[in-house]
């Protein structure tokens, strides 16, 4: 989960009237990670301790940020008020890795002398400010998180945009990834991009739920009216309806469709009967073993190699991934080279 550095609420939680901090660091799509706030809900899973969990060249973090950080990694801890217990554990891991990496980054951005604009602390701050349903309630919050210090509040906000400052300037930026090295990789793996016949079909399947003979009777009228009434479907709608209606197979909640796939991989009696047919044309009834198949073939594509044009936004999205877990597993590893960090 990507986190913008503007203060993001969650609006179920603020209805809620109950609120606290959670300042965390995760992982986006793009293998970097934003720092921000939000105010989830508080349960009685989550504890008011303040008690010490590391401490990292010096400054501690506490017990409370750490849950705070598990609940990010499994928000749906909050619907059954706590983790299971067999994941915790490592949701626990995770989270105390979150937040000690956070907390390198923090003093690694100080060590730059980074700074943020004072307008944009203030549009983060009254951004963050809007986020409660009333004065009151945010004055509470700050009761609860900082002992009332508007100050201290500031500086958590001023933090976490610090910390979003150094990950895009030393993650998100570098690891961008252009249309030109998307291509020079798509040209350097050229091979992976051939394919062969590819088939787009939909299908109704008929598969008794046991072997009696009542049973086997029954599927096959119910299969003889499904083929009757598919060969009379002129559209993708159409048998899609059929297939919605009389499929027993686990694609009849998506209109029987099968999305492409190369030829060869279906099955060997639907396959030599598609080379046969044309996009529209509608199968027979088909009986395999004791079950019975209607298929509709909604499109064929030629052996070839799929454009790069089809491939470009993806390759991008995958090499940039992969471009910037590496960047981020680098400054990791160096920011804890030199740091001191005792977990307690």
């Amino acid at each position: 989960m990507n986190k913008s550095v503007l203060i993001v609420a969650m609006a179920a939680t603020v209805a809620a009237g109950t609120t606290q901090l959670a300042n965390s660091q995760t992982s986006g799509g793009s293998g970097a990670g934003t720092a921000g706030f939000a105010i989830p809900k508080i349960t009685r899973a989550v504890p008011t301790s303040w008690k010490p969990v590391a401490r990292v060249n010096g400054t501690v973090l506490t017990e409370r940020e750490l849950v705070r950080e598990m609940y990010t990694i499994f928000p749906y801890a909050r619907q059954h008020n706590g983790f299971p217990s067999q994941l915790e554990p490592e949701i626990r891991r995770g989270a105390l890795q979150m937040i000690i990496f956070d907390e390198l980054l923090y003093q690694e951005a100080k060590r730059r002398q980074m700074t943020i604009p004072p307008a944009r602390l203030a549009q983060s701050e009254a951004d963050f400010r809007k986020q409660f349903p009333s004065a009151a309630a945010y004055r509470q919050f700050l009761m609860t998180e900082v002992n009332g210090s508007q100050a201290a509040m500031r500086e958590k906000i001023r933090r976490a945009l610090l910390i979003d400052r150094l990950l895009k300037e030393a993650v998100d930026n570098p690891g961008h990834v252009t249309v030109a090295e998307a291509k020079a990789q798509y040209e350097k793996n050229a091979a992976q991009y051939k394919h062969g016949e590819v088939l787009h079909i939909q299908s109704i399947s008929i598969i008794p739920p046991n072997q009696s003979s009542p049973v086997l009777k029954e599927a096959k009228q119910r299969a003889e009216q499904a083929a009757k009434q598919a060969l009379s479907a002129k559209s993708y709608r159409d048998f899609g309806l059929l297939a919605e209606k009389f499929s027993d197979d686990d694609f009849h909640v998506n209109m029987g469709d099968h999305k492409p796939m190369e030829a060869d991989k279906l099955p060997p009696p639907i396959f030599h009967l598609a080379e046969q047919m044309k996009p529209g044309d509608v199968s027979g009834l088909i009986q395999l073993g004791n079950n019975y198949t209607i298929f509709r073939l909604e499109s064929r594509l030629p052996a070839g190699t799929t454009p790069f044009a089809e491939v470009k936004a993806q390759l991008q999205a995958d090499l940039q991934k992969q471009k910037t877990e590496q960047l981020r597993s680098a400054l990791a590893e160096k920011l804890r080279k030199n740091a001191k960090i005792e977990t307690l």
